[in-house]
């Protein structure tokens, strides 16, 4: 009796180890009928509890963020391959980036909800698309978690806060990845390497009846076929999507303290936010802008539809898309130029049949000025100018190549980090080189994310030859990362590594001048060159600054000379032209 009595145990025993646990799949939204958010650890758990449950999920952690916790990536793929190499072969990824700002959650509850719908069948599984999301961006944001920072914001309950573990707003690093989220964000892009890309947010601007704002890279900035097939094709499908299931939804409303009715233009999205760099390696990106003051609920519910219809977008034009893609590198590369920066076009504009609320100037209560106020008992429908069309105000001759002294290992980390191709000279080596001074340049007053960035930066440049060094960097232009090297190493690009502060060190001058001893020495060069003479007096008779500075007279003297320092607003990275 009691070997039959062991067998029996252990049969149970047996049959009960190869069963998987059950899970309760429903999110913490939805056990507070959508007043609440997931915590970080409720996130990572929900998803590793699917993993666990169900084989087309994978779940794995990458790389390091400032909070000391890592980056978790999940992707959902029905026939349960998880190589991207392998994935990329017949099927396209769509790319899912959430709580970059933990505060704006709607992205958080919205792809667990999407994900597990998928895979319990409740929802059409995607055949040729692959979803990869990371569940939460901003950890230490999302772990310094709070009920009062988000001033202007209708839920939920608690949140995580804006900035990550340092302070970073993290879209506005993806181009100089001061902090580890965005480094590991960069090592996870170019493993996935998207096709579609989309950020969840929450506005943070006018009121109007919207509930959905959609924020597309800008498509002239885009460019090329691919920014056509995003502006024409795309854009219109999915407000045409979301339509037909009673979501209406309109271009994110770029204003700030003034009435959207006046009119207002597309959100110019440069490489420091997401879709910005995203856009460099020819991905389609857009982000999601819920309206703050709309109950919580209702914007994650907007959220997860609007995700639907990227999914079936992505569905019906994949091959369009991959098609595209691959061609966009060789449209890029057929032109002589490229533009670096943009200005709204002024001449063309979009009509948009847009659904605001009346608002008016009344006198403030609190400070006894004007004040813009709304008033939702009347709501109105009528035609808004929208400028969603921009022009290029800087363009620069696409070099053959860039040279780069090994010295600049901060700028060749990134590169690196960017899956850039590069080889090394074997030897000391001459080149003729477009070489370029820094003209001119203005600085911000205030730090911006850590830096007292640079703008409206000018170059001066020369062609001469130069000798570089054995191990220094030959970068040719004919790579899948010409776009990045072009809006990174070109210094008058708005987010140029010029401009985010890499390269200050050219910006002081080493050696300076004793004027007691200048003075004689000058004197003497004076003599010995009447040109140099002309050229003073000159200066002098027609600029009374300059006539009335005897400091600066002797300096701009001593920049006439050999004796001033040639890496003085040196940029030191070179164009090769031919």
């Amino acid at each position: 009796m009691k070997r039959i009595l062991y067998l029996f145990v252990f049969v149970v025993a047996c049959n009960t180890s190869n069963k998987k646990p059950f899970y309760d799949f429903e999110t913490h939204f939805e056990k507070t009928n959508g007043l609440e958010t997931a915590t970080y650890q409720q996130t990572i758990q929900f998803y590793k509890n699917l993993a666990e449950t169900y084989s087309q999920i994978s779940i794995d952690s990458i790389g390091e963020t400032d909070s000391g916790k890592p980056l978790h990536l999940v992707i959902l793929n029905p026939d349960s391959e998880f190589n991207f190499s392998e994935i990329r072969k017949n099927k396209r990824i769509l790319f899912i980036n959430n709580g970059i700002h933990p505060g704006e959650s709607e992205g958080i509850d919205a792809t667990m909800m999407l994900f597990r719908d998928i895979a319990q069948g409740n929802i059409e599984v995607p055949k040729n698309t692959v979803l990869v999301t990371i569940p939460i961006y901003n950890v230490g944001g999302s772990l310094n978690r709070n009920s009062t920072t988000r001033t202007n914001q209708n839920g939920p309950k608690n949140y995580g806060f804006r900035g990550n573990a340092r302070n970073y707003d993290l879209n506005r690093d993806f181009i100089k990845c001061d902090t580890k989220n965005a480094k590991t964000f960069t090592e996870i892009f170019h493993l996935i390497k998207p096709d579609v890309f989309i950020d969840n947010h929450v506005s943070n601007g006018a009121d109007y009846q919207y509930t959905l704002t959609h924020l597309f890279t800008q498509h002239n900035k885009m460019g090329g076929s691919l920014g056509s097939f995003m502006h024409s094709k795309m854009m219109p499908q999915l407000e045409k999507k979301l339509a037909d299931k009673n979501w209406d939804i309109t271009p994110y409303v770029n204003v700030f303290n003034q009435v959207p009715e006046k009119g207002f233009s597309q959100f110019m999205d440069y490489p420091r936010y997401s879709t910005g760099y995203t856009t460099l390696f020819n991905t389609l990106g857009m982000m999601v802008e819920t309206h703050m003051l709309k109950p919580y609920k209702q914007r994650v519910e907007g959220t997860y539809e609007l995700m639907k219809s990227m999914i079936e977008i992505t569905e019906e034009h994949g091959e369009e898309i991959s098609r595209l893609r691959k061609n966009a590198m060789s449209e890029i590369r057929n032109k002589e130029t490229y533009s670096l920066d943009w200005t709204v076009d002024t001449n063309r504009t979009t009509a948009l049949n847009f659904k605001g609320f009346e608002g008016t100037i009344v006198k403030s209560s609190v400070t006894g000025f004007d004040r813009l106020k709304y008033d939702r008992a009347k709501p109105f429908e009528k035609e808004v100018a929208y400028q969603n069309y921009f022009t290029p105000i800087i363009e620069v001759e696409i070099p053959k190549a860039y040279i780069i002294p090994q010295g600049w290992f901060n700028v060749i980390d990134l590169l690196k980090l960017n899956q850039v191709e590069m080889t090394r000279f074997k030897k000391d080596t001459t080149i003729t080189v477009e070489s370029c001074k820094i003209a001119d340049y203005k600085t911000r007053q205030m730090p911006y994310e850590g830096h007292y960035q640079h703008y409206n930066t000018t170059v001066e440049t020369t062609k001469k030859p130069i000798q570089f060094l054995k191990g220094d960097f030959l970068i040719s232009t004919n790579q899948n990362a010409l776009r990045y090297l072009l809006e990174t190493l070109e210094p008058q690009a708005p987010d140029s590594f010029f401009n985010w502060n890499f390269f200050d060190t050219i910006l002081q001058q080493k050696e300076e001048f004793s004027p007691y001893v200048w003075e004689d020495k000058i004197a003497e060069l004076l003599f010995a060159n009447p040109r140099l003479q002309i050229a003073f007096n000159v200066k002098k008779s027609y600029d009374k600054t300059f006539a009335d500075n005897w400091y600066e007279q002797l300096d701009w003297l001593h920049k006439q000379t050999e004796f001033y320092e040639k890496s003085h607003l040196q940029y030191p990275i070179y164009r090769v032209l031919d």
